[in-house]
């Protein structure tokens, strides 16, 4: 007897040890950074800066401010594309009516009307991390970039005022605008061979379709009518680029993000996140905390850890999820637009 109880005995410590000792080869996840603890990516060079504007340097003044004040709120792009994907059966009023209902940022609310740029934004969501980090820390050489990249283009005849988007000059800042202010043309064009000498690719860059022409020139698709979400306090017609102050204006104040994912490197609060590059008022804060991830090479941002599918290679959102990448279906503008 006393022998039986002694073999069970060990027999119990055994498998107790077995379940207490985790298995060869893993490691549990290390405890990630506070929600709030937001990302220090690498200061871009001019070069950078003007490989990252590309995609959006030649857009509409209005439209270039509201992706430039969105893409800091990443996290909030993600959240407002699926959401427009799982209610595509949402149109005019009511889905105006359910977006005006979201604790998005205004700015994030806006691109709802333009569906292809708010999804480019999140399938291509690490550059989109990485313009964010550009703009709140880097906001005037960002600008300067865009201005250098629209001259590349105007001089070798790609920029030019149309039926569909006026170029004009002021001084020496070039200005690109509807031709029809309650109509909104977003062009297509291959951001690396539009400005003459072909500029490096993004790394993992995807041609969205809807907004990438195979070529060295533009074209046009679909005009989006501004008027529909002009009732609203985040439309179209709140937006600006104010190039003399080299800030995004909304309400014709300067608009400043209160994301707390990138740090400001010139105004940073330890005790309370950041206010964000712009001067002025900003509104909302991300609703999901997400923590840096690095990336090799020359890009960094709160999102360099996603891969070239837009699949996370680290669960990010919310220290818990991972995203699914793929083709958003229905490629190109959808709905509410006109040739």
């Amino acid at each position: 007897m006393v022998t039986l109880l002694k073999q069970s005995l060990a027999r119990f410590l055994v498998v107790s040890l077995l379940f207490a000792t985790p298995p060869a080869g893993f490691a549990y996840p290390a405890n990630e950074p506070a929600a709030s603890t937001p990302v220090q990516a690498a200061q871009q060079n001019t070069e950078q800066l003007q490989q990252l504007v590309a995609p959006i340097a030649l857009y509409p003044d209005a439209l270039v401010a509201q992706i430039l004040a969105a893409s800091t709120y990443p996290d909030q792009v993600v959240e407002a594309d699926r959401w427009l994907q799982q209610h595509s059966d949402l149109k005019d009023k009511q889905l105006r009516e359910e977006v005006d209902k979201q604790p998005w940022d205004p700015s994030v609310k806006s691109l709802v009307e333009f569906p292809s740029v708010l999804a480019n934004l999140d399938k291509n969501l690490s550059w989109t991390s990485s313009l964010g980090d550009a703009y709140v820390n880097q906001q005037q050489e960002v600008m300067n970039a865009v201005q250098v990249m629209r001259d590349r283009a105007e001089k070798v005849g790609n920029l030019k005022s149309t039926s569909q988007e006026k170029v004009t000059h002021q001084g020496d800042t070039i200005v690109v605008e509807p031709a029809d202010p309650e109509v909104v043309y977003v062009p297509e064009y291959d951001p690396w061979l539009v400005y003459g000498e072909p500029v490096g690719i993004w790394p993992g860059w995807y041609p969205y379709p809807g907004l990438f022409l195979a070529g060295p020139g533009i074209a046009f698709g679909f005009g989006f009518g501004i008027g529909f979400f002009g009732g609203y306090g985040w439309g179209w017609h709140h937006w600006s680029y104010d190039w003399r102050g080299h800030g995004v204006t909304f309400n014709r104040n300067p608009y400043i993000s209160h994301s707390r994912i990138f740090v400001n490197r010139n105004h940073f609060n330890r005790a309370g996140g950041f206010h964000g590059g712009a001067s002025g008022r900003g509104f909302g804060g991300a609703p999901h905390g997400f923590a840096g991830h690095g990336q090799a090479g020359l890009h960094s941002g709160a999102f360099s850890g996603f891969n070239h599918g837009g699949v996370a290679r680290s669960n990010s959102f919310g220290g818990r999820s991972s995203f699914g990448g793929g083709f958003h279906g229905g490629g190109g503008f959808h709905g509410g637009g006109r040739r």
